[in-house]
């Protein structure tokens, strides 16, 4: 099972896809970090529409290796403000060089592009028309999608099945089943 995770915020970052994971892999017992990229004096990142997320740490106090999963969460312009940070693309360099998962959502396989990860075969997913933005991979539109320890999915919308899917592929695929039926009882 998955120990540690990663996630990054940057301002301009998509609300739902920034919290969705941190709530899933939470409840689960999983140590998430919340990571700040240009946090204000009171740790706080806004989003993309004004709201403000306190990290648990700025980057600056973390180090970008020891991590089994690494997360970036979509939004603009957080996902230009993330992919133009040098710690977030090592990050997601070495955790997946580790043996780690790197997962991007929306328009977060930019970072992806820009650590160098999109190697010619990687598939990958993303918000429409991100992929004009992005040279290298196989963009394949799906909802989700995964190609080796990379994770990508396509936007808010799967922001939720995306968490679940990463229990799924990290090792705790019933874990995930329960959890998603007992977070969709009505």
């Amino acid at each position: 099972m998955l120990r540690n995770a990663l996630i990054f915020l940057a301002p301009g970052f998509e609300e739902l896809e920034a919290l969705a994971p941190v709530d899933v892999l939470r409840r689960v017992g999983v140590s998430v970090t919340l990571a700040g990229v240009s946090p204000d004096a009171s740790g706080g990142v806004p989003s993309s529409r004004g709201v403000a997320v306190r990290c648990d740490r700025p980057i600056g106090e973390l180090s970008p290796a020891g991590w089994e999963l690494v997360y970036f969460p979509g939004g603009m312009p957080g996902s230009r403000n993330l992919a133009a940070e040098e710690f977030c693309l090592e990050a997601a360099r070495q955790t997946l060089a580790s043996g780690g998962w790197v997962c991007a959502i929306c328009a977060a396989p930019l970072v992806l592009e820009a650590a160098g990860l999109l190697k010619d075969g990687v598939e990958y997913t993303c918000y429409p028309g991100t992929e004009r933005q992005i040279a290298h991979g196989v963009y394949t539109g799906n909802y989700i999608q995964r190609s080796g320890r990379i994770l990508t999915a396509c936007g808010p919308a799967a922001a939720l099945d995306f968490s679940l899917e990463i229990l799924r592929a990290t090792g705790s695929p019933q874990l995930a089943s329960q959890l998603g039926e007992a977070m969709r009882r009505r």
